[in-house]
């Protein structure tokens, strides 16, 4: 057995056992669920900068179906079966999902999101990596990728999503606005 089975064994043999716990993994894993934070913090964003948002806000929703489309792609040339696929003897609490698992666009889409920001509100940090974080392990917890999956997908999305933001600090206009920072 792999190192990367053994571990996702080891979270996965967690799920089933807590009504509770098997819920907010499933809520995590829900991507309809981060369009009230989204909407939040895009508020917040344009009450900070609304120059920066013209310009970030359609960058990082492009940035982030581009990545989208390309982890299917990258999934389809990889072809890793997920665990749901592979291994017989898991505890999966929710449907499968499609054949293949690497790189886990949950990972992919929330990591892009958390190092853009990071990269222009560098103490936003402490929020979203944590919730990213707990979005691959739920991910892992509930059967449909290995740990492996979650980690290429944040390491994919988070360098996609800090060059696009450390783009958008080189453009002269939008770094003039952010030269007194309210955060």
């Amino acid at each position: 057995m792999s190192v990367d089975e053994s571990i996702f064994r080891a979270i996965n043999s967690l799920s089933g056992h807590s009504d509770t716990l098997d819920w907010f993994a499933l809520t995590l894993s829900n991507s309809s669920v981060l369009w009230a934070p989204g909407i939040l913090l895009a508020l917040y964003w344009l009450w900070l900068s609304w120059r920066e948002v013209l310009l970030g806000a359609p960058l990082l929703a492009a940035s982030i179906g581009l990545l989208d489309f390309l982890g299917a792609r990258i999934k389809d040339l990889v072809a890793r079966p997920r665990p749901c696929m592979a291994l017989l003897d898991i505890n999966q609490i929710e449907a499968c999902g499609k054949t293949f698992g690497f790189p886990s666009n949950h990972a992919i889409n929330t990591a892009t999101a958390a190092a853009f920001f990071q990269v222009l509100y560098p103490r936003s940090g402490w929020v979203s990596w944590p919730l990213v974080g707990l979005i691959g392990l739920s991910r892992v917890y509930i059967g449909a990728h290995y740990v492996t999956d979650v980690l290429g997908g944040w390491a994919i999305g988070g360098l996609f999503g800090a060059s696009v933001a450390w783009l958008i600090l080189r453009y002269s206009r939008v770094r003039s606005s952010r030269e007194n920072p309210a955060v």
